[in-house]
């Protein structure tokens, strides 16, 4: 049975589970599978050029035919996001998530395109600026989340943000089953975007030996380069992270961490080298031990997370 929460409502999908858009590995065939099981998939912009956006979107299509939903995420710090933009308006894409900038002038663009907009947002502030300046709903990213993270926690976010806010809150940033979809929910969220999760599903082009690196990791594996910089970055430690960190907390210069890090996460997540190149991944770890179809990973979620809300009345 299909869930009714507001990002349900607002994005016509059965339950209320958005896959983040992963660079380089967030493409057609993983969002259509995600559409397939229910919910919102979305294609990357990071790591691919303008036409390979424009071919995610249209391999997506072609799989789904008609009337299915599917996203792609805009990464503000992409050279290219004005071509991006500019694909998504007129490929008429159902929704698009924004992300690593400000977001509030492209949002009058994209609804004349008919687009529907979910900014990602690090703090209250931003959360009432989009809301004010007419985003559809909004993701709030805690520090928990693979890849370019925030400063606040998850929870901390959901407790600032939820009572300011009337538009639909997805929560992300180190959800990873049924329990952490149910926590997101209880507390006022209408959804949850996870990206962890989905790097181990069969229809993911994520390398398989990043796959494996996953699965063999330990909830102590997590590790954030980029701190004092300001440009943080979560994911699993290895020779790169060691590297980084000791040239990072010895002072040295922005540009030479920036060269330092310079094509990791495509060594890692494409070339499959996890000791040189950087695996993005969130802190929940443990439980990520194998890999599954999306159809099969949904399924699980849906089941525990009706599970655990079946269970709250009896808490008290």
């Amino acid at each position: 049975m299909a869930w009714k929460t507001g990002i349900t409502r607002l994005l016509s999908i059965d339950y209320p589970i958005i896959q983040g858009g992963m660079a380089y590995i967030s493409d057609g065939l993983l969002a259509a599978a995600m559409a397939h099981s229910g919910c919102a998939g979305v294609i990357a912009s990071g790591g691919f050029s303008t036409d390979q956006v424009l071919e995610e979107i249209r391999r997506a299509k072609d799989i789904l035919g008609p009337g299915k939903t599917f996203g792609v995420n805009l990464m503000l710090q992409m050279p290219n996001k004005d071509d991006v933009a500019q694909v998504i308006c007129d490929e008429k894409v159902p929704f698009v998530t924004i992300g690593a900038g400000n977001p509030v002038p492209w949002l009058e663009p994209f609804h004349h395109a008919g687009v529907k907009c979910i900014p990602v947002v690090p703090s209250v502030k931003l959360a009432k600026r989009v809301q004010h300046a007419g985003a559809d709903a909004l993701v709030v990213e805690g520090m928990e989340a693979g890849g370019h993270d925030g400063k606040i926690t998850l929870m901390a976010l959901l407790e600032n943000v939820l009572p300011e806010i009337e538009i639909p809150v997805i929560a992300a940033g180190g959800i990873v089953d049924g329990r952490g979809i149910a926590a997101a929910l209880v507390m006022g969220a209408s959804g949850v975007q996870m990206g962890t999760r989905f790097m181990l599903a069969e229809e993911c082009r994520l390398h398989p030996k990043a796959k494996k690196t996953l699965i063999d990791a330990e909830d102590t594996d997590s590790t954030v380069t980029g701190f004092t910089t300001k440009d943080s970055v979560r994911g699993l430690k290895n020779s790169f992270s060691e590297k980084y960190l000791k040239a990072e907390y010895s002072g040295a210069p922005l540009s030479e961490l920036m060269e330092m890090a310079k094509g990791t996460t495509r060594m890692a997540a494409v070339d499959g080298d996890t000791e040189n190149g950087f695996v993005l991944a969130g802190m929940s770890l443990t439980h990520l031990t194998k890999i599954q179809p999306v159809e099969e990973i949904v399924e699980e979620l849906i089941i525990s997370t009706e599970k655990c809300l079946a269970g709250a009345p009896h808490l008290i």
